[in-house]
Order: C-alpha cells, then structure tokens, then sequence
C-alpha cells in the first residue's frame, strides 16, 4: 500500500472530524479572501484618481456646497484646462430600497470631454434633431443632451437591471425629496476598470432647477491640468484666493481626493478587517489543535507500525502527509471559493467603488497561510512519532 493511500485510509477512519477540520479551514480561507478582497478594491478604487486632475472641494466638509460663481475664476487659474462640476444625488430604487447604486448630477458639456479617457459611449438613443454639440462631446450624446431629464448609465448598471434605451427610471430622492424620473439616452463602458460601472449620471442643470431652487451651489469641481507638474501650484493658488472667503477651499489631486473619499468609507471595512482576521486565525488554530491531538491520540498505533517494520521516515511522511491533505484541500477550496463568490457577487458599494476584486496575489497568499498552518500542526507531531521508541509508544495510555 501507497503512502498516499495509507492517508486516505487513516483520514477515513474518523470521518467526522476529517471532514469538520476541512470544513473549519476551509471557512477560514474563505473569510481571509473574502475580507483581503476589500482591501484588493479599496486600492483598485484609488486608482481612478488622476494626478492630471485637481478637485475642489468646500475646506470643512464634502457635504457643504461651493458656489457656481466659483466656476469662471477656476478657469482663469494658471495651469488649468478645463473645469468641470458635479452634485451627489444619493437616490434610492423605489421598488427595491436596498438596490443602492449611485447617482450624480454633472456639468455634461465640460464632464464627459474631461472623462473621455476614461469612459466610452457604447450605445445611445439616436437624437430626434441635429443638435449643436460643445466641442469634445461624444456626438452619440445628441440625444441626451436634449433633454433636461436624460442620464447616462453604466453598462453593468444596465444589464443587471435589464433596462432599455429610452427607459423612465424612477429614483426615490433623500438629499432631495420627491421622485425623479430619468430617462436612459445613453450607456457607457468604463475604459479603466476602476472607473466603476454602476453609476447614473445626469444634467446638474435639471438638480439645480428642480432639487436646489437655482439656488447656483454645486458639490465640487474638476480642474484638468495642462501639466501634472503644476498641481501644487494651482493647489495653492485655488486654495489662496479664496482664503478668506465664506466658503473656503480645499483642493488636491483626483487620486488624493478618492484615498481620502475611500477612507471614509474604510473605517467600518478596517474593523470588520481587524475582527475578521482575529476569528479567522481562530478558527486556523482550533483546525491545527485538532489535527495535533488527532496525531496525539494514535501514538500507539505507531508503535505497533514501528514493529511491523515502518521506518521512522515513512511514520514522519505519513503524519505530515495526512495535516497537509486537510489543510491543503480546505485551503485551496476556500480561496478559490472566496475568489470566485466574491467576484460574482459583483459588489461594489452602490457604484462608489469598483466591483468587488480579489486578486491572485491575496488566493496565493491564503493558499500559503493553509502550506504554513499544515506545517506547524504537521511536522511537530509527526517528528514525535518519528523518534518515539516502540517500548514508549505501545504502553502510552492517553
């Protein structure tokens, strides 16, 4: 008989606590992938930032408004290109209020030419009459543009609520009351990734109208640089003139803008993260108690392997063989299994983030947490049996 054979008979002679020990580091494995899997899009997220970009946002908060009036004096700064603007809506699905995606309102004639690398129209409703469109404006957005309660959607968004051109959608607003109804011209792909596919864009103009009274606030603004090398210059001067002013500024690079919008979000998932990490270790260690008391428990049994002439070699092999063909098999199931729930579920925080990502690095690592784990509950016991001398093992009483 094969030794992997002698393994497989010797794991199902306890066929309980073999397959609850697979199971426990299975779980184990899966909760690691599942939570560095967090970690994996909350960095994936960061990258949609461009250091080419600057935006400007009120100096206490994101949630305190700027004044449109802002807009002509960002586009005089020295080293800006072009300035564009937006509004979270933050709507919810009248239908399904746990269908969160997000929703903004944009400036369309500055936002998508400024976007234009990172996103691309795919398909859009044909316009019902030539339209003059602002220089760099995607021409399939004719239609869009002529209409005041028109959006955009991301091409996820769009299959996974199975929607159609020329769709109303409705959104129950919270920010601002009442439901609105937009109706989809046009769908986008995310060129970058990272950009996020779940999102609905629509007329700032038609926010400003009905939401805000024309009040003229808008959330933030966009500056796109002529040089990246110029960002702490224009940073400084954006934020000197107004200073002194009501609503004060606070402007920074587009990737340092969303590690800080990420992080807002982060604290909850850091926790999650610390207490997630602290059950899975938990578990890894109840498996590898398990598995040495298991190997404990049948000292005499290698004794009287010993006499039947097994070296003490073969004992060692088969003791370690037997800890990584559990920890091995749950480890690999669980990674993968973590990867594969994780990515399908296709979370992404409503749009704020990408979908949910776990790369092959964090799989590699947890696959080698499970190598380590086999290790340190294998080769302790099984080095035991190996120098144990047959007299000690067989009048061992456990």
């Amino acid at each position: 008989m094969g030794l992997f054979s002698l393994v497989l008979v010797n794991l199902g002679r306890n066929k309980r606590r073999t397959v609850l020990t697979m199971l426990s580091v299975m779980v184990a494995l899966f909760l690691f992938t599942a939570l560095r899997g967090v970690l994996d899009t909350l960095a994936e997220s960061i990258k949609v930032g461009s250091e080419a970009r600057l935006v400007t946002r009120n100096a206490i908060s994101l949630i305190f408004p700027l004044p449109l009036s802002y807009r002509e004096r960002l586009a005089a700064v020295p080293g800006a290109k072009r300035v564009t603007y937006g509004n979270w809506f933050g709507g919810r699905d009248p239908v399904d209020p746990g269908n969160f995606y997000a929703q903004f309102a944009v400036d369309a004639e500055t936002y998508f030419p400024m976007y234009a690398t990172d996103i691309d129209i795919i398909t859009a409703s044909p316009p019902q009459a030539q339209v003059a469109l602002a220089p760099g404006l995607d021409p399939r957005l004719a239609a869009f543009m002529t209409e005041r309660d028109a959006c955009v959607v991301g091409e996820r968004l769009f299959k996974r609520m199975k929607w159609k051109l020329g769709q109303q959608v409705p959104v129950s607003g919270t920010i601002f009351p009442g439901t609105w109804t937009f109706t989809i011209r046009a769908v986008y792909h995310a060129k970058n990734p990272a950009f996020g596919e779940e999102a609905l864009l629509f007329h700032w103009k038609y926010l400003s109208e009905r939401g805000m009274g024309g009040q003229g606030i808008v959330g933030w603004y966009t500056l796109e640089l002529d040089r990246p090398e110029r960002a702490g210059q224009v940073t400084r001067t954006v934020d000197g003139i107004y200073a002194n002013s009501s609503y004060q500024t606070r402007t920074e690079t587009e990737r340092a803008f969303q590690a800080g919008f990420v992080s807002m979000y982060g604290n909850v998932p850091f926790l999650i993260g610390v207490i997630g990490l602290a059950v899975v270790f938990a578990i890894l260690l109840v498996a590898a108690n398990t598995m040495m008391m298991a190997a404990r428990e049948r000292i005499a049994e290698v004794g009287v392997m010993k006499t039947l002439g097994f070296e003490d070699g073969a004992i060692f092999n088969l003791v370690l063989a037997e800890a990584a063909v559990i920890t091995l098999g749950g480890g690999i199931s669980g990674a993968l299994l973590g990867k594969y729930v994780i990515e399908a579920s296709g979370f992404n925080a409503g749009g704020l983030l990408p979908p949910m990502n776990v790369s092959w690095a964090t799989v590699a690592t947890g696959i080698g947490i499970a190598v380590l784990m086999g290790a340190s509950s294998g080769l302790i016991p099984a080095w035991q049996a190996s120098r144990i001398k047959i007299v000690d093992a067989l009048r061992r009483v456990e």
